[in-house]
């Protein structure tokens, strides 16, 4: 259902009180996501896709002959990995059998459509937990080759696993071990025949951006894979998505020369050589598994996604360096997903400015762009979407900060002239991750309603290169407070926003930036934190063991470094916060557990800071069922009318 509304041409009302059609229940019914891929399966197009109103179950679905959408898991089954506790590459398709990870016991399951899911691996001793994730076929089609991740009480142990598809159901002999060796592994691609095995790996303390290795193993005379050899990367060189051309040689992702760019590696050869160079990126963070930045297409041609600050989609000729882009009209964020193996048509997900997003079909030789699913559902009229604005400011020392701003928009209704509005300022999480061009019904809740929003990829944000991205190195409290800080106030000095009336809002690393802002600086009058970290220490002490090291590279090693923590940490500054704060947490969430919201609670009103703390039974890090959003959304508008000094009007009244 799309958006809409009409009133009265050129009506002018304050900023923040304009009525708005974009209600909390229709953004949670626009949070549906379609963020665990997409493939062709003899030629049609099957993706993977959150379902809100069933408490962010994940279901596959695939496209029907007449272009209808089919769904192939039905209720309560639910695709997702928990591995690295973010998962990714939770199912995969062999043949037209669906294998996927099912969530609440993590094993692996077969579904023929038509049929009903069986388990293909064992249940398992309660005192263990073994997960899977980045699923792919084999070389032949007979296996899928996986990440398996086993924890106990006393350690995690990660390897690359082949699970048999049509073997005994639930026998766990028949799971074969590939290769390991590493704390982390990921990307497992066989070879054509099925000769060499290459994955990455990494250990503490690296996270992926930081620095990983590509390894390649050989078949030996038993039928196993042999000794492991690295032949790219290190700890200070981030290597990613290993694709092989033929048996003897790949194309590979290397951050080398300072920007994440394609390579193309023949074994045997005395290095890597570069495939279309620049101060682009073609890759991105590894928070999640089995993402895809590039495809191999007959011909001796990739597809790939190039990103600085927005993504073009190119084709890149590997025999003559020629770059062709293409044109995607409106579409500003782009992630590739599949390509089909003739090499004539692409998925890809993504959206812009005014256009929903959703998954999409790309004739690559006509350019011709197709949709396969949208998600309008909730998702606003472009009449209430307002245009995107990459703007980069600049501090007194010349360093560039980058946003996205969003100002307020309505068809009918706009502000006064003597008054500038409110911004809420946004800071993502991570805090190794980017904001991207998107129109979202989130965002128009906002600048519909007459408040700007302010999205900055603050230091250490990906997009912009290594450089750009270690900004944040040993300075996570700092620079990114500083630059959200700047940005902000650029803003305001630019006469675009109320200097007075800013507001700042985080989930996770965006939530700590949130908590922090408002502990050491004055530029913001409130601040949302949703599962916001509040103390360093307690962080690396309590999360999960993917995280478990990242503040070494964000703040310092501990012991060392232990009076830094104390010192960044907003926990220990809560006496210096003098704006209200909303505090949002899961109280399910393994990666920022309750007890650092909590704590932090507890300071605010032994400082008697005036603050509200709601928080979600059966939600984790980031919500996903469709009355928590809409109850957010509620929660803030309200919370931000009493710190901004404005009364919203009632929430779908007539616009």
């Amino acid at each position: 259902m799309l958006l809409g509304g009409s009133m009265e041409i050129g009506k002018v009302l304050p900023y923040g009180s304009w009525p708005s059609p974009v209600t909390p229940r229709g953004v949670a019914a626009a949070s549906a996501s379609l963020g665990d891929g997409a493939q062709y399966v003899l030629g049609r197009p099957w993706w993977a896709e959150s379902r809100p109103d069933e408490g962010g179950r994940v279901t596959v679905c695939r496209q029907s002959p007449d272009g209808s959408t089919q769904e192939l898991l039905a209720a309560p089954w639910d695709a997702r990995s928990r591995v690295h506790e973010y998962g990714g590459g939770a199912w995969t398709a062999v043949g037209e059998t669906l294998v996927f990870v099912q969530y609440d016991d993590q094993r692996l399951y077969r579904l023929t459509p038509g049929g009903s899911p069986e388990p293909i691996t064992a249940a398992v001793d309660p005192a263990l937990s073994v997960r899977f994730g980045d699923l792919s076929a084999s070389h032949d089609g007979s296996h899928v080759i996986c990440v398996r991740e086993t924890l106990t009480a006393q350690d995690v142990v990660r390897d690359i696993v082949s699970v048999p598809v049509d073997g005994d159901v639930g026998d766990s002999r028949k799971v074969e071990r590939l290769a390991g060796g590493s704390r982390f592994v990921a990307f497992p691609r066989q070879s054509p025949d099925g000769s060499r095995l290459a994955w990455i790996s990494w250990e503490h303390p690296q996270m992926p951006w930081d620095g990983t290795e590509l390894r390649i193993s050989e078949r030996d005379e038993h039928g196993g894979y042999g000794a492991a050899r690295v032949v790219l990367g290190s700890t200070t060189e981030s290597v990613l998505q290993p694709e092989w051309l033929d048996d003897g040689s790949l194309v590979v992702i290397s951050d080398r020369s300072g920007w994440w760019n394609l390579y193309r590696l023949t074994l045997g050869s005395d290095g890597p050589e570069a495939l279309h160079p620049g101060e682009h990126e073609v890759g991105g963070p590894l928070w999640k598994l089995r993402p895809r930045w590039y495809g191999v297409l007959p011909g001796n041609r990739l597809l790939a996604v190039r990103t600085r600050g927005v993504d073009t989609l190119c084709l890149v000729d590997l025999a003559t360096g020629a770059v062709r882009d293409l044109d995607l009209p409106g579409l500003e964020t782009v992630a590739l997903v599949d390509v089909e193996a003739e090499g004539r048509r692409a998925l890809i997900v993504g959206g812009g400015a005014r256009e929903p997003r959703g998954l999409r079909q790309v004739d690559l030789e006509t350019g011709a762009v197709t949709p396969v699913r949208l998600l309008t559902e909730g998702f606003p009229s472009a009449a209430y979407l307002s245009p995107a604005r990459p703007r980069t400011f600049v501090d007194e020392q010349g360093r560039e900060v980058h946003a996205i701003v969003y100002a307020p928009h309505h068809p009918t209704v706009q502000g006064p002239a003597d008054e500038q509005p409110p911004y809420v300022v946004m800071a993502h999480g991570g805090p190794t991750a980017r904001s991207t061009v998107l129109g979202t019904a989130s965002i128009a809740f906002w600048t519909s309603r007459g408040v700007g929003v302010l999205d900055v990829n603050y230091g250490g944000s990906t997009g912009y290169g290594r450089e750009y991205r270690e900004r944040l190195r040993d300075m996570w409290g700092v620079v990114d407070v500083a630059d959200t800080a700047l940005a902000a106030r650029r803003l305001a000095e630019a006469g675009e926003a109320d200097g007075r009336r800013l507001a700042v809002q985080g989930h996770s690393a965006g939530g700590w930036t949130v908590l922090a802002s408002l502990a050491t600086t004055d530029v913001f009058a409130a601040g949302i934190s949703s599962c916001g970290v509040t103390d360093a220490r307690l962080m690396a002490e309590h999360t999960h063991d993917f995280e478990s090291r990242y503040l070494d590279g964000l703040i310092g090693p501990l012991p060392e470094t232990d009076k830094l923590y104390e010192e960044r940490s907003p926990l220990a500054h809560v006496a210096g916060v003098t704006a209200p704060v909303l505090l949002l947490q899961g109280l399910d969430d393994p990666i920022v557990p309750t007890p650092l919201a909590e704590a932090f609670r507890a300071e605010l009103e032994r400082h008697g800071v005036p603050h509200q703390y709601v928080a979600f039974a059966g939600e984790g890090h980031g919500f996903r069922r469709a009355d928590t959003v809409a109850r957010c959304l509620e929660l803030s508008l309200d919370f931000l009318g009493d710190a901004l000094g404005f009364v919203p009007a009632p929430a779908g009244g007539p616009a």
